[in-house]
């Protein structure tokens, strides 16, 4: 799996295929609640893009003010914790429904969260290295056959003494469902007919950047200390056993 994403939107209501794909974004009104929701950034105009840039590069926002609903692609509005919205983030969007939805392939990390009028009224978030570490709220429908066990994680083939997987379901597939449920499209996996044609819906692309530079010397620094966690890379492949045996890159 190689899906990820950083949404946030703000809507009224479901997030429903026709609106995102009903008509073009205006730049002005997108650029004022940029500045609104990343106050003391600087936001430069930085070309266009689409639904499909959910997993935008650093320093950059992709959004969009759509009939119905406003939605923006931009890591720094996903949480490993998204009951940390911040409060400026939920004045934004008071008065409306507020949903994140976030996931990372590398390390099968997904989150969701939706707030009704304010509220928090649903928040997950987990992986199989930090387990959950968020579960606010009843489970949604599209999530119940997950927690239900209808999902589990099989065993990899070839894999010697492999430890069962440490959540009852991979993170992932329930992050493909309930971006459908929530967003209505998909990254990975079969198309539904209803499904958003994501590279049809018109974002525009802002650079956002802090003038203090402290922003980006943090994430710089939890890059060195990720990678430093990281350990040594290795790789695998099928040996003629049919097992999964360690190899060096240069016999890849």
């Amino acid at each position: 799996m190689g899906a990820k994403t950083a949404l946030l939107a703000f809507s009224d209501g479901d997030i429903r295929p026709a609106r995102l794909g009903a008509t073009r974004s205006d730049q002005a009104e997108t650029e004022r609640l940029v500045r609104r929701i990343h106050p003391g950034h600087d936001v430069e105009p930085a070309g266009e893009g689409t639904l499909w840039d959910v997993n935008p590069p650093d320093d950059i926002t992709y959004a969009a003010r759509l009939p119905g609903v406003d939605v923006f692609c931009d890591w720094r509005l996903v949480f490993d914790r998204p009951s940390e919205l911040p409060e400026h983030v939920l004045r934004a969007g008071a008065g409306r429904r507020i949903v994140m939805h976030g996931m990372h392939s590398v390390v099968d990390w997904f989150c969701f969260a939706v707030w009704e009028d304010g509220v928090l009224i649903r928040s997950l978030s987990l992986s199989p290295d930090a387990g959950i570490e968020e579960n606010i709220g009843e489970p949604f429908d599209f999530e119940r056959p997950y927690w239900a066990g209808e999902h589990p994680v099989e065993p990899i083939p070839g894999w010697p003494d492999e430890d069962p997987y440490p959540l009852p379901f991979h993170p992932l597939d329930l992050g493909e469902d309930a971006l459908r449920a929530l967003f209505g499209f998909v990254i990975e996996g079969r198309l539904d007919p209803d499904d958003v044609e994501t590279e049809k819906v018109h974002l525009h692309r802002f650079k956002v950047t802090d003038p203090t530079g402290q922003e980006q010397a943090a994430r710089e620094a939890a890059y060195a200390e990720a990678q430093e966690n990281m350990g040594e890379l290795r790789a695998f492949q099928m040996g003629p056993d049919g097992t999964m045996q360690e190899v060096s890159f240069d016999d890849l």
